[in-house]
């Protein structure tokens, strides 16, 4: 067991952190602040093959392992999480279309999607379907050569200002479940959808989220991915990998904070000391950095587990979102304590950081839904090996 990284590992994730330092560090306060979307930034990212980190080469991607691209998830997200994540659910959707896109499709969108020129956004979540995803409502009919897709969908990162849309909908009967669900890529511009207000948010300020509305919106068979009836196994492929890319995010952004924090205290002088010199205050960064570990670890684990095609890899990719998640809110929340009062005002990243960090623990499935997930797994019958 070898968990030290390859020389090529080390240059990936050294090029992504300077990316953050030059491209993302003297414009994210200003991002959050103002709620601008930098495509421009993304573009730049695109350049560097980050857009594109684990699409297939026939996409124009670079099939990474989903764990090369953790190490560049992760040094985005110590600098901007909110932008770092966009980057990730742009990756991931990236990866479904050229994974099960016909080539007339593939062709079309994955180079300039793996190029960064184009953005794509994941429309899964509807307004009465969050955890519940296999309940989605939102129909796709085939008609002649078409599909007419009608429905909404709600909490759409990028939406309103990205290319296309991978959406999973309804082709079965009503009583489909999730056996009844497709995939799809559809042109963000088509005639028939609109756009609701951006949503004011805690956090994830520079991406802007939206509902979508499709109101008999048509777009060419050939749009389909894959097969009827495979979008919600598309799906939760997607999932496994996209939890990978949220949990790093909060690794990332509890290792900004941490690093932040030790800064500090050695700068901070109080009772004619710095708070370095403070036994207590050491303790703290000490029992932040063995959960900061202790998260990066289980992230890398999980993502060795959907590399590797492991049977248990959604339940590893479950526990690695759960944990790091929380573990990574709670070292931004802790950094923040360590900054006092000045921790809670803008000029500091702190603030924003835990802002940011929140909703982790929400999307790609609630936390509450890792435990359901892991709790089935440990108590089948053939569980005796799991975690051995």
């Amino acid at each position: 067991m070898d968990f030290e990284l390859t020389e090529e590992q080390r240059a990936f994730a050294q090029a992504a952190h300077d990316f953050a330092q030059t491209e993302l560090a003297p414009h994210a306060a200003q991002w959050d602040a103002e709620a601008i979307f930098p495509r421009e930034a993304i573009a730049k990212a695109g350049e560097l093959g980050f857009c594109g980190l684990y699409a297939p080469e026939a996409a124009g991607g670079l099939a990474l392992p989903r764990l090369d691209a953790a190490l560049v998830f992760e040094q985005l997200a110590a600098v901007d999480p909110s932008t770092a994540a966009f980057i990730t659910i742009h990756n991931m959707a990236t990866w479904m279309l050229g994974t099960w896109a016909t080539p007339e499709v593939r062709d079309q969108w994955g180079p300039v999607l793996c190029a960064g020129e184009k953005l794509a956004s994941y429309c899964l979540t509807e307004p009465g379907a969050g955890s519940d995803a296999a309940s989605l409502k939102t129909r796709a009919r085939l008609e002649g050569g078409e599909y007419v897709i009608n429905g909404g969908k709600a909490f759409i990162s990028g939406a309103g200002s990205t290319d296309v849309l991978v959406l999973m909908a309804r082709t079965g009967d009503a009583d489909s479940g999730a056996g009844g669900i497709s995939a799809f890529a559809v042109p963000a511009n088509a005639e028939g959808i609109h756009y609701g207000k951006k949503e004011e948010k805690m956090g994830w300020n520079s991406q802007p989220t939206r509902q979508i509305n499709f109101d008999n919106v048509r777009i060419p068979a050939s749009h389909l991915l894959g097969q009827e009836g495979e979008g919600f196994r598309i799906a939760m492929k997607g999932l496994d990998g996209g939890r990978i890319n949220i949990a790093t995010c909060s690794v990332g952004a509890a290792q900004g904070a941490l690093d932040h924090a030790r800064n500090y205290m050695h700068e901070r002088k109080q009772f004619g000391k710095p708070l370095a010199s403070f036994q207590a205050l050491q303790f703290k960064l000490a029992d932040m950095a063995t959960d900061l570990v202790a998260a990066r670890q289980m992230v890398r684990l999980a993502a060795f587990k959907l590399d590797s095609g492991a049977p248990d890899a959604s339940t590893f990719c479950a526990m690695a979102k759960r944990f790091a998640t929380d573990a990574g809110f709670g070292i931004v929340n802790d950094a923040l304590q360590l900054h006092g009062g000045y921790g809670y005002i803008r000029e500091y990243p702190l603030e924003r950081l835990l802002r940011d960090a929140r909703v982790h623990q929400i999307l790609e499935g609630t936390n509450e839904v890792m435990r359901v997930i892991i709790s089935r797994r440990l108590l089948q019958d053939d569980s005796t090996d799991f975690l051995q």
